[in-house]
């Protein structure tokens, strides 16, 4: 089993198919298969199961990739140590976002890397906190972008800033940033909301409980997109950072006001896994991602004030 062969299975993992690791690659696919299949002989084992749309991890292909990024990594490390500080890092790195911030920080991670490390494979994965957060914790993420994430034993988190919600309707709503709407006026407005066990549902929840009002979920949407569509339709208020719809090309179909009494606000943090070794990718992500939105907060097109480590939730 050689270097080559590492890293083309954990290629292979990452893009769940050989057709798309021999493009990645300019390698012919022939020869990527073959590699697998001396892996697979060698270890006397799967490694993947092959379906119509791609390839598929098995058990032990899981365990697999686990060792397998930890060579690779520490082939990086001992590049790094060689090399200096300033050694160009190859590999991959993926990284986890909330579709609400996604789109502030996709274009300015991808940049970074291009510009410092080109030969990094990036891959960023968009969904929710419990997704990501599952995702971080079974490795098949290096670093996200996660609300109200609590340090634990398997997770290291960095609190970056405390972002607040607003009541979002459509282009016909009354609504306007310099009006607050009073938390309790939520009780008439029907309401598009995420599903119970995503944290902005359990925010929402909280301020409705201090406020003393029942809140009238018409109707529960756990995808961004469909989310924005109905509410610009129509159907109903949502809440939402403000950084979900005004980077948006169709930021004009909406109207926001800030809420008050109380105030929905989250946390936001840098989360890492703390039971494995971090890559260098993945912490150059992690800062590049990080000082990107200390920057927005503070020249004032990110809504929210910046924390430190002992507001850490």
């Amino acid at each position: 089993m050689d270097i080559s062969q590492l890293r083309t299975f954990a290629l292979v993992a990452d893009l769940g198919s050989l057709n798309k690791a021999s493009g990645r690659l300019r390698i012919a696919q022939p020869a990527l298969s073959r590699q697998i299949r001396l892996m697979e002989e060698e270890l006397g084992v799967r490694l993947f199961e092959r379906h119509g749309r791609g390839m598929r991890l098995t058990d032990h292909g899981i365990a697999a990739l686990d060792h397998a990024r930890h060579i690779l990594g520490e082939l990086e490390d001992m590049r790094a140590a060689v090399g200096g500080p300033e050694a160009g890092m190859v590999g991959s790195v993926s990284v986890g976002l909330s579709p609400t911030i996604s789109n502030a920080l996709s274009v300015p991670l991808v940049a970074a890397f291009r510009q410092a490390h080109p030969a990094v494979r990036v891959r960023i994965v968009t969904s929710y906190t419990g997704y990501l957060l599952d995702s971080l914790f079974r490795g098949d993420i290096d670093a996200a972008i996660l609300y109200s994430a609590r340090a634990n034993q398997v997770l290291r988190t960095e609190p970056i800033l405390s972002e607040n919600l607003f009541l979002i309707g459509p282009v016909s709503a009354d609504l306007s940033p310099e009006r607050p709407v009073e938390f309790r006026e939520l009780a008439a407005l029907p309401l598009l909301l995420p599903s119970r066990g995503h944290d902005l549902r359990a925010v929402v929840e909280d301020c409705a409980r201090q406020a003393g009002i029942d809140i009238d979920v018409v109707v529960e949407v756990d995808g961004y997109g469909s989310l924005k569509e109905l509410v610009g339709a129509g159907y109903g208020y949502t809440i939402m950072p403000a950084t979900a719809f005004e980077r948006e090309p169709t930021a004009g179909d909406f109207r926001r006001a800030p809420l008050v009494n109380p105030a929905p606000v989250r946390q936001l943090a840098l989360c890492y896994p703390r039971d494995r070794r971090v890559s260098r990718a993945a912490l150059f992500a992690g800062e590049v991602m990080k000082e990107k939105m200390i920057g927005l907060v503070r020249e004032g097109t990110w809504n929210g004030t910046l924390l430190t480590e002992a507001d850490r939730p």
